[in-house]
């Protein structure tokens, strides 16, 4: 079987390791922990973001309009 990594798959990937890496952050600087996570949570947001509305899931402008059956 043959997969390949997918870009959604890189977004989560991204999201969790932001996640991640807020917390290392937090926790081996002198930074405090929520903190850390807020403003790599924030970058997890903008991860998000840029899944949905800059590279969404559809393929041209017209599928947001098909009637769905």
């Amino acid at each position: 079987m043959d997969y390949t990594l997918q870009y959604y798959d890189l977004v989560l990937a991204a999201i969790l390791a932001s996640i991640f890496v807020g917390g290392a952050v937090g926790y081996a600087t002198a930074i405090s922990e929520p903190v850390a996570v807020v403003v790599f949570g924030a970058l997890a947001i903008a991860f998000i973001a840029h899944a949905l509305f800059i590279n969404g899931p559809v393929d041209e402008f017209e599928d947001l309009t098909a009637p769905v059956e």
